[in-house]
């Protein structure tokens, strides 16, 4: 992975996905740059970005507190209803969402990092 690209990943500070995503950049010496959204909220282009590529639904985490407390299991909710409702509590998401340059993933996925950090040119 050349030096000039980063992986960004948006998450918790202390959730355990987005430290385990921190983790497997950081034991490989890749440069993260790490957005908290608790102190920065994910902006609607950027989120824009996510759900072009894996579709609103993938974003959402069902298994969170604040998604059974809005009882949005009982909803069917378009993709626009879905950003709309991400983008104003980011409780509701599935964290980490992780970025390298055009590639994307949601979640802990270190199946698709490892790809990236061995991928040829990367």
């Amino acid at each position: 992975m050349s030096a000039d690209r980063l992986v960004q990943v948006f998450g918790l500070e202390g959730d355990p996905a987005t430290r385990a995503a921190q983790r497997f950049f950081k034991e490989r010496r890749i440069a993260i740059s790490f957005v908290d959204l608790r102190k920065r909220r994910l902006a609607p282009a950027e989120l824009r970005r996510f759900t072009e590529r894996l579709g609103a639904a993938a974003l959402l985490d069902p298994t969170s507190k604040a998604y059974r407390d809005a009882g949005l299991g009982y909803l069917l909710m378009d993709d626009a209803e879905i950003v709309e409702r991400l983008l104003a509590d980011h409780r509701l998401l599935r964290l980490p969402l992780v970025r390298f340059d055009r590639e994307i993933s949601v979640g802990r996925d270190e199946a698709t990092w490892k790809g990236w950090v061995t991928r040829p040119g990367a």
